[in-house]
């Protein structure tokens, strides 16, 4: 198995505790803002001791206004209309245009990287959508503006990897996320509600070391080798990952439809690798 491939698995992985830190931090009645706050902050932390004494925080002063974009659609703009639309709908229809992402980046991955719009890939693409739908659909009641604002955050979702691409062809994975983080964090920082309860600091500083500090610098790291279309596919999985936790910790029922959800969305995944793994044996023949 390819490196990258089993590095998206793990991320994916990581962001699937994302909805059980949250729903612990519900109870503390912090605001979505406030959570995504303290969670940035902590990660930045983490990631200054690493930089520390790994590399360092050097950069060209030049990479400064590509992080502040950077830092403004992939933190600031993406969790804004993620939650928004989550206040005029619901968490499940949300979730539900969240994973248009894969689209999205199908799209820029072939226009931005001309990577290849292959066969396999666009029936992976149809898996993990069916997959995602069965996941997530119930009782899902919507608007027109929910709907064109959980799609645009399908897209700031998408544009994540895009620039993740871009960001570590020069510099390192961790450095990359340490100024997108950090520029996310100052745009953040108006809209935070900073006092917060002693007992929530714990569940803050997990959401920020596992979805965040080891999730993006894992999903970082694998796309120096995969391509952003088919790193999209795979981390469908994070669902999954969720609505097991969910089954495992709050005990929420698993429903016949969200396991063959589940089941297609992890042969998408497979489907995605599979063939990538037949052309390089091909290849190296």
């Amino acid at each position: 198995m390819k490196k990258g491939y089993l590095f998206v698995f793990l991320a994916a992985s990581m962001w699937g505790t994302l909805g059980i830190f949250a729903k612990y931090l519900d109870g503390f009645g912090l605001s979505p803002f406030t959570m995504v706050f303290y969670r940035v902050l902590f990660a930045l932390m983490l990631l200054a001791v690493y930089l520390y004494f790994r590399c360092g925080f050097s950069i060209k002063r030049s990479r400064l206004k590509f992080y502040a974009l950077y830092g403004f659609f992939s933190i600031f703009l993406f969790y804004t209309l993620y939650f928004y639309t989550v206040t005029i709908s619901s968490v499940s229809f949300a979730v539900l245009l969240l994973y248009t992402a894969p689209v999205y980046s199908i799209v820029l991955g072939r226009v931005i990287f001309k990577e290849a719009l292959s066969r396999e890939k666009v029936a992976a693409l149809a898996m993990v959508m069916s997959g995602v739908l069965l996941v997530n659909w119930g009782n899902v009641q919507f608007s027109t503006k929910a709907l064109i604002f959980g799609l645009l955050t399908g897209f700031t979702y998408a544009l994540y990897g895009v620039l993740a691409k871009f960001a570590i062809r020069k510099e390192e994975p961790e450095k990359a996320l340490f100024y997108t983080l950090l520029f996310g964090l100052i745009y953040l920082f108006p809209f935070t509600d900073f006092s917060v309860p002693a007992g929530a600091f714990s569940y803050l500083f997990a959401l920020a070391f596992f979805p965040t500090f080891l999730g993006y610098i894992l999903y970082n790291h694998a796309l120096k080798e995969v391509e952003v279309s088919r790193a999209s596919i795979v981390a469908t999985i994070e669902p999954v990952v969720a609505i097991v936790l969910a089954f495992i910790l709050f005990g929420e029922t698993l429903t016949l439809k969200q396991l063959v959800g589940a089941v297609l969305i992890i042969g998408g995944s497979m489907l995605v690798h599979a063939r990538e793994k037949e052309k390089t044996r091909g290849s190296d023949s």
